[in-house]
């Protein structure tokens, strides 16, 4: 693993180091004061932090192991996973070996929760969890960097400025992740770079072409490398987003102007409100581990694409937002049409549909007129690829 050490997550060997750390920076310890109890922190942070250090070293500093870590943490994690949503639910796992390494390639709507609840519910349901693909961009933030790398995060370097500094990165991206899936460790990674705001889910070739930059000396074709890496498409669906309205504040600037500069620290705000913001129902759905790979990388893309967007598990909020924008041609469907014709969608009640069109008219009045289209559209545009998908021939196996 040497020759991945630039990016790759801590091992066995630095879990300790790597918590003692953690227990003695302040800057952890004022993080997980404000969380478990913020008046306190606001009040009487030194005191706070005497009795965090205190309960991080007794809950968490014995372990040596990543996976003994992690299964510590799990009952924390679902604490914040039911205190946030009203309930995940997942379909497809029944398809995955729970003895092999899969390359789950996902829809991205934000930072930190998706590969958590992925992680989540592989966990739940007996299945190893993932190594995790974050950009370097979020690494910024040293303790949230070092939080991380103990989680079997993995470092995706970015804005990169010479093509070769831009081959060395990703050649040595692709060499991880196929050593990854080699020694039976499974990786998450977004199909895109960033998030998809506006709720449209298209995997960029550039990432499927990364994949197989590690294998060409071997002699492999293009397909044969994409099936040793076992790739499931991954489908999650949030009922409602924490960040809607600044990623709808993004879009609106960046149609304006041309560009967006973020403030500093706005990535860590966004994690915090992803993390902590009210998620209604989240739908992950896992597909078939793609068997028959095609041999050039835009054809992947587009059967990972269909895949993702046929088994999209469509929300009341979805269909109340296709039905507000009025702009697409099947605009007049009803959750019946809907249900019928995308396998994921719910057959909603009446009491649902007004439920979640008064929640939508709420989010549309706390946010600037001018954004309100951009909102809509994220909520819109995954039943837009669902039916187009659906439309289509039956999806491949």
């Amino acid at each position: 693993m040497q020759e991945f050490d630039a990016i790759r997550p801590y091992s066995d060997e630095e879990t300790g180091p790597a918590i003692k750390r953690l227990v003695n920076d302040q800057e952890f310890l004022d993080m997980v004061g404000r969380f478990k109890s913020p008046t306190l922190a606001r009040w009487a942070p030194a005191v706070l932090r005497v009795f965090i250090r205190r309960w991080l070293a007794n809950h968490f500093g014995q372990y040596h192991r990543v996976d003994d870590l992690q299964a510590s943490l799990s009952s924390y994690v679902g604490e914040l996973v039911d205190g946030t949503t009203s309930r995940v639910t997942a379909s497809g796992l029944e398809h995955l070996d729970k003895n092999s390494a899969h390359l789950f390639i996902s829809n991205h709507r934000d930072i930190v929760f998706d590969p958590m609840v992925v992680n989540y519910l592989l966990f739940q349901n007996g299945f190893h969890t993932t190594r995790i693909a974050i950009g370097d961009n979020l690494l910024a933030n040293r303790v949230f960097a070092e939080m991380m790398r103990l989680n079997k995060s993995f470092v995706v370097r970015r804005n990169m400025t010479s093509p070769r500094e831009m081959r060395d990165a990703y050649l040595t991206l692709s060499g991880f992740i196929n050593h990854s899936i080699d020694t039976n460790n499974s990786i998450w990674i977004a199909q895109r770079e960033g998030r998809a705001k506006d709720g449209l889910d298209f995997t960029d070739p550039a990432i499927i072409k990364m994949f197989y930059m590690s294998r060409k000396k071997s002699g492999l074709s293009f397909a044969e490398a994409m099936n040793r890496l076992h790739v499931v498409p991954v489908s999650i669906a949030y009922e409602y987003d924490p960040c809607d309205e600044d990623k709808a504040r993004e879009l609106e600037a960046r149609a304006r102007t041309g560009n967006y500069t973020k403030a500093e620290g706005e990535d860590t705000d966004q994690i915090m409100k992803g993390l902590t913001g009210f998620k209604g129902h989240v739908h992950v759905h896992f597909g078939k581990p793609i068997q028959n790979a095609p041999d050039d990388a835009k054809a992947m893309s587009a059967l990972i694409d269909r895949e993702m967007h046929a088994n999209y598990h469509l929300h009341a909020s979805n269909l109340v937002a296709y039905h507000a924008r009025g702009v697409h041609p099947d605009a007049h469907v009803t959750p019946d049409t809907v249900s019928d014709t995308v396998v994921t969608a719910e057959a909603w009640s009446p009491a649902e549909m007004e439920a979640a069109e008064a929640e939508m008219d709420r989010r549309l009045d706390a946010c600037d007129p001018a954004i309100r289209p951009y909102l809509l559209d994220m909520y819109a545009n995954p039943v837009v690829t669902a039916l187009e998908a659906n439309s289509d021939e039956p999806n491949p196996e």
